[in-house]
């Protein structure tokens, strides 16, 4: 019987700390080179120093996406209601054209670049993407104040951005 009850707390533990939520981004992810919009290659790293000091409100989508497209309006609601804070947009779109396209057709506002190898890639893995969209939140010293929710309207989202623009 004790041995059962080890195992079992064993496999708790082994599963909590499975679940713990990261706090920094992996060094492969911050090395992962993306796209801008005006086709430049950029690291993560560098996308991230430039709103050092900012709260970063990432959104992981892709233009081909429905559920992507059906959670737009609730990142514009969260924008309007959170104006302080900065919108990055990583899209896992596999075409230049079609995400620029996207982009425009869904009147995405923020802050866009294209991740080069896709959802399975360096960046989606380093993330452990399993779903899109996915939300993220760093906060002023670039760390991961929220490191997953797949609905922009989250509760855990919501009370993440309160506390980090009070």
């Amino acid at each position: 019987m004790k041995k059962i009850i080890a195992l079992l707390s064993f496999a708790l533990f082994i599963t909590s700390c499975s679940n713990a939520q990261d706090t920094e981004f992996k060094q492969d992810a911050l090395d992962n080179v993306m796209v801008s919009t005006k086709n430049e290659n950029i690291t993560f790293k560098e996308i991230l120093d430039q709103y050092k000091g900012q709260t970063v409100l990432i959104d992981v989508w892709a233009s081909w996406c429905p559920d992507c497209i059906k959670g737009m309006p609730k990142v514009k609601t969260l924008q309007k209601d959170f104006p302080n804070v900065t919108y990055l947009f990583i899209s896992m779109d596999k075409n230049y054209e079609a995400w620029l396209k996207g982009i425009e057709k869904y009147e995405v506002k923020g802050e866009h670049f294209l991740t080069t190898d896709g959802m399975k890639g360096i960046f989606g893995s380093s993330i452990k993407l399993d779903w899109i969209p996915r939300y993220m939140i760093v906060d002023k010293e670039g760390k991961i104040a929220l490191f997953k929710a797949i609905e922009a309207d989250d509760e855990k989202l919501i009370a993440t951005l309160k506390e980090q623009v009070k």
